[in-house]
Parts: structure tokens; sequence; C-alpha cells
């Protein structure tokens, strides 16, 4: 059957609260509105005010009562409208969040979930544009996932929502009404993705193209035109970016001898560069090209339609890094 991204999160939500009281839900307009994007549907009339929690404007405030509240046993799930606010409450993320285990020698755990919307939509401009995955994927002590399909919704959400440790749930608003496929196992209440563990989503033998998010959905895409060309592309959905499932990535770049990173962030100090070095440092030896990294323009987003769509990577931006590291002829157009 077929299952949007948005039904697989609200079916998680719904069945983790079910499973566990201690989880709650809470945020800007999660109850009463349904939650902005429609993932919190439902859920107020069956769990009551106490535990689908509408927030003030205040993103400081309600990240700050999540984590005191997952101190003490609850498992908060705290929704940001886009992860661009969750800079309100960062402070709280990484100084009380992110560290207090560490800084209790271990007594106290921090079971709680940042969820919502990361990275570019279309038409938000710079505020409402920007990848985090690279800043939380920094923070020894925190977890950071990012799926892609409904599978990767459900599964990775309810293993955040179990997990002790604090995990940054990182969404994207463009595929919350894409829908995919999912098998009888997927639908189980039990089913969950380990955290930490990548998938390869398309073998090959050619070139790796390692990726996260909606940029996995780009990745196949040029896969399917590379094939046409001759060119076996293995596709990488790495679903989690700290832990990062170095293993994963590099066996494929054992096998195809190349590497192509994927993202819509920013360039400098991106994931594609942990990626990059993960690679040089443990294969170095079976590379037979310079490692393409395609990557979001380093400016801050512009609004305009026709620059926004230069500012971020193209299916034809992942076919040409992949053609160059296949030493196949490129139009002398292609500057990424």
């Amino acid at each position: 059957m077929q299952m949007m991204v948005r039904e697989a999160l609200n079916s998680a939500l719904d069945e983790e609260m079910s499973a566990d009281p201690t989880v709650f839900l809470m945020g800007e307009e999660v109850g009463e509105y349904q939650g902005a994007y429609k993932v919190t549907k439902g859920l107020l009339q069956k769990y009551g005010p106490e535990r689908v929690v509408d927030t003030p404007i205040t993103e400081a405030g309600f990240t700050g009562l999540g984590v005191g509240a997952a101190y003490y046993g609850l498992k908060p799930v705290i929704e940001f409208m886009t992860f661009n606010f969750a800079m309100q409450g960062v402070d709280h993320i990484i100084n009380s969040a992110a560290k207090t285990n560490y800084m209790s020698s271990g007594n106290i755990n921090v079971p709680i979930v940042f969820r919502g919307p990361n990275g570019p939509a279309a038409g938000v401009g710079a505020q409402h544009s920007q990848c985090y995955a690279s800043w939380y994927g920094a923070i020894p002590g925190l977890k950071v996932v990012s799926p892609y399909s409904s599978e990767d919704a459900r599964g990775l959400l309810k293993a955040a929502i179990r997990d002790p440790d604090p995990v940054v749930f990182l969404e994207n608003e463009l595929l919350y009404g894409e829908s995919f496929p999912v098998s009888k196992q997927v639908l189980d209440s039990d089913f969950t993705i380990p955290i930490g563990k990548a998938k390869i989503e398309k073998e090959g033998n050619d070139v790796s193209i390692v990726s996260f998010s909606r940029m996995v959905g780009f990745s196949l895409k040029a896969a399917e035109i590379l094939a046409k060309d001759g060119i076996d592309a293995e596709v990488i959905n790495l679903r989690s970016i700290r832990p990062l499932d170095r293993s994963t990535v590099n066996a494929s770049v054992r096998k195809t001898n190349r590497l192509v990173t994927v993202e819509e962030g920013f360039p400098q100090h991106g994931v594609g560069a942990e990626i990059c070095a993960s690679v040089v440092s443990d294969s170095f030896g079976y590379l037979d090209a310079p490692v393409e990294r395609i990557a979001g323009a380093d400016v801050p987003m512009p609004y305009a339609a026709n620059l926004e769509i230069i500012a971020l990577p193209q299916v034809d931006d992942i076919v040409r890094a992949a053609k160059r590291a296949c030493y196949r002829s490129v139009p002398l157009s292609a500057t990424r």
C-alpha cells in the first residue's frame, strides 16, 4: 500500500502515545489546529490537552519545559514549525539536552525528540530555508536523523521516541505530501529502524551517490538518467546524520571506487565534507577519482524562484558530478 510521509509520522506518534503514557507532544498549533503540516491531526481529540499541548510562540520557553520534563522521566516530542525557529531554543537543545547525561555521570537521561521541517521548502526565504543537519550533527550527546520515505519517517520516529537520549528529527516540508509504498512489516506497531544505519536504496557498481532527506529522491532520479548512459550508480540513503554509518559508505566506495555526496545545506563544514573525510581516512586507496560534493550555494537562500533553483542542487547537477567522477564528457557549462 501507499502512505504519505505525514501519515507515517502521525501513525508513529499515535502508536507511541497509545503504548506509553509518558509520551506527550508540545509545540505551536499541534493541538487545536491539528499541526501546521497536519502531522498531529486527531491526536488532541484522542489524548487530550494534557498530552497534546499548544504553546505560545516561544521556542525558548517550551523547549526548556520539554527538556525539564525529560529530566523527570517523561518523553516529550517537541515540534518546531520549522527548525529555523529552533534557533530560539538551541541553548536548551545543546547545553541542556545534549550534555546532561555526560555531565551527570550517566545518572540523568534526556529522552526527548525535537522534530519538524528542516532545510529549504519553496519560496520561503533565507530565514526559513536553512539545513541544520551539520549543525546538530557536530554535537556529542545528540542523535540526529533525517528521513526520506514513509518507511524512514515511521520507523525512525518510533525509534527516536523510544531512545533514552535526545534525538533531533529533521523532516522536509516538501516531502510531507509525498506517498511511498510501505509493507505490512512497516505497518506493524513494533516496527522501528535502528538509528545509525543507512539504507542502500539502489545497488550499483560504478559510482556511490550518498545523500539524505529529499536529495535521496533526486539521487535516484539521477541514477535512472545515468543508467541510460551505461553508468550503474549505487544510491545510499544515510537516514542518520549522527551517528553516521561510515561502514556502509566505505564499503560502497570500496566497491565502486567513486563517490558523490549530495545535500541541500551549505557546502562548508557540511555533511558531505564529513563523509569525504571518512572515506579519505578509511578508503583513500580505493578511490579512482576525486570525490564530488554537491550542496546548496554558499549564500543565504534567495527568495526569487529563479534564483532559488540555482541555489539548490538539481538532478542534473548530480548527473554531471557522477559523470565527472566516471571520466565521462560533461558540458563546459557544468560548474557544480
